[in-house]
């Protein structure tokens, strides 16, 4: 009897499990197959993109220096004008007059030294004999070394007339490219009260992209022990609002000595070379400026990164193959397609790379690994 009623137990007993099995086998079949990747490491250097601004390494104002109409004006706005070529010509029929008066006054004087010179050599002979006196040595001796002073103020005076005439012809002071003209020809300067600014040239060769850093960022960056290894600061890549025509780079030459106590930043200047002259004095940029070596950072594809009001977060699977919504903090774009991670995952953890809008937190999934 006791065999016929243990049957009965061990029919239901072996019906419960195959029921559970065939509900676990139900459940796998109806997980969605998923695509993942795993997250890999590399040694890469982390850069902090700061926004700046590129000037010209020389900026010069063309200027008048002298009074008077301007004749021409012997260029075009942006064109490349060499140092020493005529900009613009100011009439010069005054400065010329000047010249001459000054050249007639030193000759004049020159003449009155050669007299008084020969006047005072003919006093000395004759007081040797006492046909003169002694006074009248002395008397033309003071004539002559007047006559002497007087050649050294006009031709103080002739060269002021021959500046102020040089004036009158302005050439670029340096080689670069220049503005638009600020006054037209027929127009009248005053440029010998004050200097009148007439254009202005731009020395492009090589431009210097300006940027901000903070004071905590300038001690995390340079002053700590942070693994800088390696570092390029001679070739710090730039990038610009929109793809130009050629790559550039820049090289870190400059460092305020003092941080600005109003923002709390400090000054930083990289040059670039401007070979093809495409960049332009007041372009924005950006700067990616390095700052530490990681060994050991972690990657992951850029387009399985979701964002939601919280922040930037991954959908990793456990061991379970169950999804996990996880937050992450990122870095840099890495070769255009992976981006690191900075906080939030290990190596090598699973993370959904597609079908992100089919998946949910706690979702079992059959996860299929790609690369």
């Amino acid at each position: 009897m006791r065999y016929y009623m243990l049957a009965p137990a061990i029919a239901v007993a072996a019906g419960i499990i195959c029921g559970c099995s065939r509900t676990s086998a139900n459940s796998d079949a109806s997980a969605p197959t998923i695509e993942v990747a795993e997250a890999t490491t590399d040694s890469l250097t982390l850069y902090k993109t700061y926004p700046g601004t590129l000037e010209a390494t020389s900026t010069v104002d063309v200027v008048a220096r002298v009074n008077g109409y301007l004749r021409t004006a012997s260029f075009s706005g942006g064109d490349l004008v060499r140092k020493g070529q005529v900009l613009f010509t100011i009439e010069d029929q005054t400065y010329r007059d000047a010249v001459a008066q000054a050249q007639a006054q030193l000759a004049t004087a020159k003449s009155t030294n050669d007299y008084a010179s020969r006047q005072y050599a003919a006093m000395k002979k004759a007081l040797e004999s006492d046909a003169v006196s002694q006074m009248e040595v002395v008397q033309a001796k003071s004539s002559m070394e007047e006559s002497e002073a007087a050649i050294k103020q006009a031709q103080a005076q002739l060269r002021t007339a021959l500046t102020n005439l040089s004036y009158c012809t302005v050439t670029a002071p340096i080689t670069g490219h220049i503005s638009t003209r600020f006054v037209d020809p027929g127009a009248y300067v005053g440029g010998a009260a004050a200097p009148v600014k007439l254009a202005t040239v731009y020395d492009n060769a090589e431009v210097n992209a300006t940027f901000f850093i903070e004071d905590n960022s300038y001690l995390r960056m340079f002053t700590t022990d942070n693994n800088r290894e390696g570092i390029d600061y001679a070739r710090i890549p730039v990038y610009f609002s929109e793809q130009l025509p050629h790559s550039y780079t820049g090289n870190l030459n400059y460092m305020a000595p003092t941080v600005n106590s109003s923002t709390g930043t400090l000054e930083v200047k990289a040059s670039i070379d401007n070979p093809y002259n495409e960049l332009r004095n007041g372009m924005y940029v950006s700067v990616k400026l390095p700052w530490k070596t990681d060994p050991e950072a972690v990657l992951v594809k850029d387009a399985a990164i979701s964002t939601d009001q919280l922040g930037k977060y991954l959908y990793t699977v456990n061991d379970s193959n169950k999804v996990v919504y996880t937050p992450v903090t990122i870095g840099d774009l890495y070769q255009d397609t992976l981006r690191i991670i900075t906080d939030g995952i290990a190596p090598g953890t699973r993370y959904v790379t597609k079908a992100m809008l089919k998946v949910r937190p706690g979702m079992s999934i059959k996860p299929v690994l790609t690369r």
